[in-house]
């Protein structure tokens, strides 16, 4: 391992729910679930104050996009069905998801960080990768400027783990929160990481975690004792030799700075099942919508498509996927909208339908091909 390598993993703390604090700050401590649509609005009275819609009134099958600290502590986390946590936590606040305000807030926060050390990897929305390894500063200082830096620039608290490699420091931005800061040498390894379960390693999922509790092996430790030939027994020679390493604190993966998508796509789940014939006009409304996301989302990464697709999921939650690939490249709402809806076509629709989505693949610079000019016509299912 080379330990001279300072690398560090920049998490925001609750992202989504922090970023809906700055615009509703009364919730500061409470219990707050964000999710569901848009009718859960709050509501402005007549003296100024706000009405907020609570988790136990919400009717539907939507998902927990996030949840405060506080909700938490009561079982709710992101992912989990929105009836379910209402068991939970029945007198949660509940607010729609504001995806825009998200965005903008990402934005700010890793500007702020570019300002002070340029050579980020961005994992998302609101984690970063940092090599600090060249930097003159020393690392608590500068740790502690950055998250000022965050602070200043978006009212938001983070945390930030610093380690000889992502590996690691992604396991340490996670042990302090919220608001921490933990640095790790490779000496540390046995005292801080071994003690943690399995599952707090980046790539080891839930059923990974169990086959390895299976196994007898319940924290990192017990995986790094664990002979390699072992684990390649049970899972195969790429993931055995990975666990042995992982579990050892060794990962070589560069910070990479730019990195080309490849593809982007946008999807929505209904609130109730739509059909075809029945719900033709909110089908097709939706169904505009995600194109014009998807088509803004390629404008704003400078990006045109040569194949596009739709994925459908039914009531049944059978899902198929479609695609289509276009002679030259396109970018406009319309055109993503036209070979879509030719996807659509080779689809059947006689059921009805819990979830549409649209992707745009084989992406190219823009500038690099022209958009097709010739409408291509057709009736579309919606």
């Amino acid at each position: 391992m080379n330990s001279n390598r300072r690398i560090a993993h920049l998490d925001m703390d609750a992202f989504f729910a922090s970023v809906e604090l700055r615009f509703y700050p009364e919730l500061q401590g409470q219990a707050v679930v964000v999710g569901g649509a848009r009718v859960h609005a709050p509501e402005t009275l007549a003296d100024g104050s706000r009405r907020f819609a609570r988790l136990r009134d919400y009717a539907g099958r939507g998902v927990v996009t996030t949840s405060t600290y506080e909700a938490r502590a009561l079982g709710v986390f992101s992912g989990m069905g929105l009836m379910k946590s209402a068991q939970l936590a029945p007198e949660a606040i509940l607010l729609p998801a504001q995806f825009e305000a998200y965005r903008d807030y990402s934005r700010r926060f890793k500007a702020a960080v570019a300002a002070i050390a340029p050579t980020i990897e961005d994992r998302g929305i609101d984690e970063i990768y940092l090599d600090l390894t060249d930097h003159p500063e020393p690392t608590l200082p500068l740790v502690q400027r950055l998250k000022g830096a965050v602070l200043e620039a978006t009212g938001l608290s983070c945390s930030v783990g610093v380690a000889p490699n992502k590996l690691l420091a992604k396991i340490c931005s996670d042990l302090d929160k919220p608001d921490g800061i933990t640095l790790l040498e490779a000496a540390d390894i046995p005292t801080r990481i071994w003690p943690l379960a399995p599952r707090k390693i980046n790539g080891i999922g839930p059923k990974a975690a169990a086959r390895l509790e299976r196994l007898g092996i319940d924290s990192i430790g017990a995986l790094a004792a664990t002979p390699e030939d072992f684990l390649v027994r049970h899972f195969g020679a790429g993931t055995g030799a990975w666990l042995h390493r992982a579990a050892h604190g060794v990962d070589h993966s560069p910070v990479v700075t730019s990195r080309e998508p490849k593809s982007i796509s946008r999807e929505t789940t209904f609130e109730r099942d739509l059909h075809v014939r029945q719900d033709r006009p909110e089908l097709s409304r939706q169904f505009t919508a995600l194109c014009e996301r998807v088509a803004a989302d390629l404008a704003r990464k400078g990006y045109l498509s040569r194949t596009i697709g739709i994925k459908l999921r039914y009531e049944d939650f059978q899902a198929v996927t479609r695609d289509v690939t276009l002679p030259v490249a396109v970018g406009d709402a319309a055109a993503i909208r036209r070979a879509a809806g030719e996807c659509l076509k080779r689809v059947p629709l006689e059921r009805k339908i819990r979830l549409l989505g649209v992707r745009c693949g084989a992406l190219v610079p823009q500038g690099q091909e022209s958009e097709e000019t010739e409408e291509r016509q057709g009736k579309l299912p919606f």
